[in-house]
């Protein structure tokens, strides 16, 4: 058994709940990881944010709930069927995790569209690559290409047994695509086609909108008090 070490952050305002504060527990930055080891943290409801590994650690707050699709068992609903037509000819092209200015465009205009950030906030290349890739693990950045163009692009996490969707960012000029969600339909897809088990697609907040999404993709199962489970959701009634 190897004993993880781990420290704590100091507490901040949430960035999800209004008037909550927020603490993460830490992987120390020189505890030696690589893709095998963060395969087994992520299944105890870490996430990473570029090489950093934590999982929310608040003193009053359980909200966060880490969330993973079985793919086997995943039946789209409507909404996403019609999005899969929405995209039958979009073209999926896998790349290496390195920079790439037509990503790094990308991702700069979808801040400023998305989160209000002005047209002179300050993204550097080494912000943009701190955040969405590590240099232990294998990721992907997954384009996404309607009519040539680039629509979207995925930042997609490669381990064991199943494939963890990082961060998504796409051109607003595509929302009648939803490229979000079919980014999401793809990787589930994807690792149908691997024989992986599931898609870990981050941490669940009930009470926050931009975070809700997630349990349209049914089943799907979160992780409470040290346990997999069904988070059960009322689908739209089909017609």
């Amino acid at each position: 058994m190897i004993s993880i070490p781990l420290w704590l952050s100091a507490e901040h305002d949430c960035s999800y709940l209004e008037g909550k504060l927020a603490r993460s527990a830490v992987v120390q930055p020189d505890f030696p990881l690589d893709t095998a080891f963060y395969s087994r943290l992520i299944e105890q409801g870490f996430r990473r944010s570029g090489d950093q590994v934590y999982r929310p650690h608040c003193q009053h707050c359980k909200a966060c709930v880490p969330t993973r699709v079985p793919v086997a068992a995943f039946r789209a609903n409507r909404g996403q069927r019609r999005c899969a037509r929405r995209n039958q000819h979009t073209q999926v092209i896998i790349k290496t995790a390195e920079f790439n200015e037509r990503h790094f465009d990308l991702y700069r205009r979808y801040q400023r569209a998305r989160h209000q950030n002005p047209p002179d906030a300050a993204i550097s290349r080494e912000d943009y690559l701190h955040f969405l890739t590590s240099h232990w693990c294998e990721t992907w950045f997954v384009e996404f290409l309607i009519e040539g163009r680039l629509a979207a692009v995925a930042v997609v996490d490669a381990l064991d047994h199943a494939l963890s969707a990082v961060y998504t960012f796409f051109d607003p000029d595509f929302d009648a695509y939803s490229p979000g969600v079919f980014a999401v339909l793809w990787q589930i897809e994807e690792a149908k086609r691997r024989e992986l088990e599931f898609v870990y697609l981050g941490f669940w907040i009930a009470d926050c909108r931009k975070m809700r999404y997630k349990n349209q993709y049914q089943p799907l199962q979160g992780l409470t008090a040290g346990q997999w489970q069904d988070i059960h959701f009322q689908q739209p009634r089909e017609e």
